[in-house]
């Protein structure tokens, strides 16, 4: 395809996984750019990509400036007509990028794509993310069978998840760069909100399957990793001012709950004070929710079950 494609990969550390990452892109049959985007690694990545990887170009933002911000930097650092957010620990077979992006060299009406991602035991992390009424995020499909993954139309598809998707710059450009207040979690959410509110569709791509090693970064439920998911989800309640709209008393109800659930399990309060400092952050107020995208059947029930599923 004559689409040009830019692969951005934010990085803190981890060069085996990076590595693994660098080797399965190096056999794409797409043609296409890596930008690794370095968020002040404690180890030698960069040393290591430059040395092993030369091609690759190496963005160092100087600090741990977070996910949405590497990743916008390593958009900016780009020109393809097609950006890929790709995270370190993700395995690609040599056709993946070539599916991934044909839907989005299609329809000029499509904004992202996104792929199946599967777990190592072969079970499916992803096909991209879905969403309720109250705008809680989940992983679609998770823990499901690769073959029903595939098939699945429900819960519907928002966009692409954070740890692998396809987005069309000019998409991108239309509706502004990923909410650099988030450090880190619930980012693809939040554009994946905003370019089905400006009109952009999406799509998910089930010939494209890689794989999700997941968790690589940050411990798995650490209360460095609640604390960050809760104040993302505080910012983002904020942000479409949930609290006054008509899903408010759902809302509130979820977050109790939840947030109950996360204090017994983990026998401390991360959860909550993140969501304490995400509803008291700055930043615009009322973003308009998508007619498109948003999942309405999804009841609370099940909205725990697929909190869980992931």
């Amino acid at each position: 395809m004559s689409v040009a494609i830019d692969v951005v990969i934010p990085v803190y550390g981890g060069w085996t996984l990076t590595e693994s990452c660098l080797r399965h892109l190096a056999l794409q049959t797409a043609e296409h750019r890596v930008i690794v985007v370095d968020n002040a690694s404690p180890d030698d990545t960069v040393a290591r990509v430059r040395a092993a990887f030369p091609a690759v170009a190496v963005v160092e933002m100087g600090r741990n400036a977070g996910f949405a911000a590497a990743c916008n930097a390593g958009i900016r650092a780009g020109a393809g007509g097609i950006v890929v957010l790709l995270n370190n620990d993700v395995d690609a077979p040599p056709e993946f990028l070539e599916r991934l992006i044909a839907p989005l060299a299609l329809d000029p009406r499509l904004g992202s794509s996104a792929p199946l991602l599967l777990r190592p035991d072969g079970r499916v992390d992803s096909v991209g993310i879905c969403c309720d009424r109250t705008l809680a995020g989940f992983a679609r499909l998770a823990g499901t069978g690769p073959d029903e993954g595939a098939g699945a139309t429900r819960p519907q598809l928002l966009g692409p998840s954070g740890a692998c998707g396809a987005y069309r710059r000019a998409a991108l450009d239309a509706v502004g760069p990923l909410d650099e207040a988030i450090f880190m979690y619930s980012e693809d959410l939040d554009i994946a909100l905003r370019l089905r509110a400006a009109g952009w569709g999406a799509t998910a791509v089930t010939d494209a399957r890689a794989v999700h090693h997941g968790s690589a970064t940050v411990v798995r439920r650490s209360a460095q990793q609640r604390r960050w998911a809760g104040f993302a989800r505080g910012h983002l309640i904020r942000k479409y001012g949930l609290l006054r709209s008509r899903a408010a008393a759902r809302t509130v109800v979820s977050e109790l709950l939840a947030c109950a659930g996360d204090a017994v399990l983990a026998r401390d309060l991360a959860a909550v004070r993140g969501r304490s400092a995400g509803l008291r952050s700055r930043g615009p107020v009322g973003a308009r929710i998508p007619a498109e995208g948003v999942d309405h059947s999804i009841g609370l029930r099940e909205a725990f079950r697929l909190r869980r599923a992931a």
